[in-house]
């Protein structure tokens, strides 16, 4: 009887999401002993194409890449600006579906065991597919946890119950004009981190930040206080777009666009060369993000 009653303790204990064996937690109390920031790199699943994706992956956290959100393309990206949502539409019209985004997702953890690994998509693809049965295949795959932009905290019940019986982090977007009441409550649904959006508008690459981002950072990290990282997202392209969030006080910096961007970019001679520069330039980009956020 003990026995049992001990094992449904580690079980309780598996699923909070607050465990030593969280791959979130445990990678950002390793950064935070270090005085480093997180680098969270986003990749769309089947961006160029199914086989690329875990070698862009490869290179990523060769660079210094923390954690890898994984995105399952989604015809309707309300969130994602135009370099995004085209990456996402090729990767649909190539048969991108979310159960082989999953087998992608496979092939990552199985190279990269310890890798924080978070689908970032949108909730009507969980909803269609069931919620238990879903997150059991993500769970199964390998996924941490999920960000879903459309997902506001006042609808999320069952989601972040289903996800916390599961043992999966719920990361919940804020606004640089969201409330401090409301910051709160966001940080207090979230788990893993909490995902500041840096300026007003869709994700994509830009030039640089107003006064407004780093007061936004300012009071989401009070709101979260010591319970949970945030993490600052969307227009971060630069080696001084990471030092100026570090500066500011975020705990952890979100890239997506201007990896995509280069990922289109990529140029070479025949199929191999063209891949095997694309992968170099992507490693030398996240290890410069990286090496601001020392």
């Amino acid at each position: 009887m003990q026995g049992k009653k001990q094992q449904r303790q580690d079980n309780n204990n598996n699923n909070s999401g607050s465990t030593a064996a969280d791959r979130i937690g445990a990678t950002f109390r390793r950064l935070e002993q270090r005085g480093e920031r997180a680098l969270i790199c986003y990749v769309v699943a089947g961006y160029p194409d199914a086989e690329a994706t875990a070698g862009i992956v490869d290179a990523l956290v060769a660079g210094g890449a923390d954690i890898i959100e994984l995105g399952i393309p989604f015809s309707d990206p309300i969130a994602d600006g135009p370099t995004i949502q085209k990456a996402s539409q090729a990767a649909l019209d190539a048969g991108v579906t979310p159960e082989k985004a999953l087998q992608i997702a496979k092939i990552v953890r199985k190279r990269h065991p310890d890798l924080p690994l978070l689908v970032m998509t949108y909730s009507n693809i969980l909803v269609h597919a069931g919620w238990d049965g879903f997150l059991s295949k993500c769970r199964a795959a390998g996924i941490d946890g999920f960000i879903l932009p459309d997902m506001p905290v006042e609808e999320a019940g069952e989601y972040t119950a289903k996800a916390a019986e599961h043992g999966m982090a719920t990361v919940f977007l804020a606004s640089p004009n969201t409330s401090p009441e409301r910051l709160k409550e966001i940080a207090s649904h979230s788990s893993g981190f909490m995902y500041l959006v840096s300026v007003y508008g869709i994700t994509g690459a830009r030039s640089s930040f107003e006064d407004y981002t780093k007061d936004a950072i300012k009071r989401a990290k009070e709101a979260a206080g010591h319970k949970i990282p945030v993490g600052v997202g969307f227009g971060i392209s630069r080696p001084e777009h990471a030092r100026f969030m570090a500066g500011a006080g975020a705990d952890a910096i979100i890239v997506g666009s201007a990896i995509i961007d280069r990922i289109a970019r990529a140029g070479g001679g025949g199929r191999r060369q063209q891949t095997a520069m694309m992968l170099a330039d992507l490693k030398s980009f996240a290890a410069s993000l990286k090496k601001a956020l020392k």
